[in-house]
């Protein structure tokens, strides 16, 4: 198996990158291709003391900015280390594709270069996310903000064969997230995706509260791409925010410091499961091979993991089980 990392993709690039993907490469026995200057990258490998020796490097001096516009990429930035990426991907001369470069570019390179799932209407963005009980996916979490119902039906569909053959879950509980939990609110939108998700062959709960998201209601919680990135980007700073407010209160005095150092291990043990860099990125699901956009402040271990789920994605098929269930569904209604 060969997957091609975006070298020069993200905050940390390409020092992290590289030291994840030599890490990814020992943990998980995956063949890497790096895209970027070659140059740097042996010389960053060298300097810190990484082995890349048994990696391939498809060397391209030019790099994706995060200021570029993010349809540049089928343009005038095909060449950049992500473009050159993706293509290689696209050609069949790897497996599956890693970058935590621009969003927009990934969305774009990917759904024009890479190319669509025959049926999917739009490729969508989904983020695991921890909960009290569980690690659920909410998708679309920025890809498309404007929706149609059946969009939404898909993004279903998608997640829950990603949650079963990446993250495990024997059968995934998709919920919509909505303004009320019966089935007579929301929009035009969440009305007619309701209907479209109780008569696939999900297991779909209904609507979901936005308070009972964190609670850990169900496995895939659906959204269009506006109200999606909204939640995700509030349930990223009250995350954040909450534990720096509890570390806050522990260094009140010296009772609490000391009250700390008892609680110290269930609170790391807290922040791991919160880490983003525990899961690693967001599949971009509805292209017809596995991409996974890391976090742009990725470090090696959050690299190291967005490969794993590329390579799970590979390994378990998540591409053509997206396409069987898509098809079973337009039989089932007859288109």
């Amino acid at each position: 198996m060969k997957i091609a990392v975006d070298a020069f993709g993200g905050d940390n690039a390409p020092l992290e990158i590289i030291k994840g993907a030599a890490l990814a490469e020992k943990e998980y026995g995956v063949n890497i291709v790096l895209t970027g200057n070659k140059e740097i990258i042996e010389k960053v490998a060298s300097e810190n003391g990484i082995d890349i020796s048994n990696m391939d490097i498809v060397h391209t001096e030019e790099i994706f900015d995060m200021h570029d516009q993010p349809t540049d990429i089928i343009r005038s930035k095909k060449n950049t280390s992500m473009g050159i990426a993706l293509k290689l991907v696209a050609d069949g001369e790897a497996d599956a594709f890693v970058s935590a470069g621009s969003t927009g570019a990934v969305v774009a390179g990917a759904t024009f270069i890479i190319k669509r799932i025959r049926g999917i209407k739009r490729p969508a963005l989904g983020t695991v996310l921890p909960s009290k009980t569980r690690r659920f996916i909410l998708m679309d979490c920025g890809a498309n903000a404007e929706c149609r119902p059946e969009m939404l039906q898909q993004f279903g569909i998608m997640s829950s064969v990603y949650m079963k053959n990446v993250e495990g879950v024997e059968e995934p509980e998709v919920g919509l997230l909505n303004i009320g939990v019966e089935d007579t609110k929301g929009t035009p939108l969440q009305l007619e995706a309701y209907q479209l998700l109780k008569n696939s062959p999900l297991k779909f709960i209904g609507n979901v509260e936005a308070r009972d998201v964190p609670a850990g209601v169900c496995d895939c919680v659906i959204a269009d791409g506006f109200t999606g990135n909204v939640a995700l980007k509030m349930y990223e700073g009250v995350a954040m925010n909450l534990m720096k407010m509890v570390k806050g209160v522990f260094l009140t005095n010296i009772k609490t410091k000391m009250a700390y150092l008892l609680a110290k291990k269930p609170l790391m043990g807290l922040k791991k499961f919160a880490d983003y860099g525990e899961v690693g990125g967001a599949p971009l699901l509805g292209v017809q091979k596995p991409v996974i956009k890391a976090h742009g402040g990725s470090d090696a271990k959050a690299i190291k993991n967005a490969i794993r789920q590329a390579k799970l994605c590979v390994e378990n098929d998540v591409i053509g089980k997206v396409t069987d269930d898509l098809t079973k569904v337009a039989e089932s209604v007859g288109e």
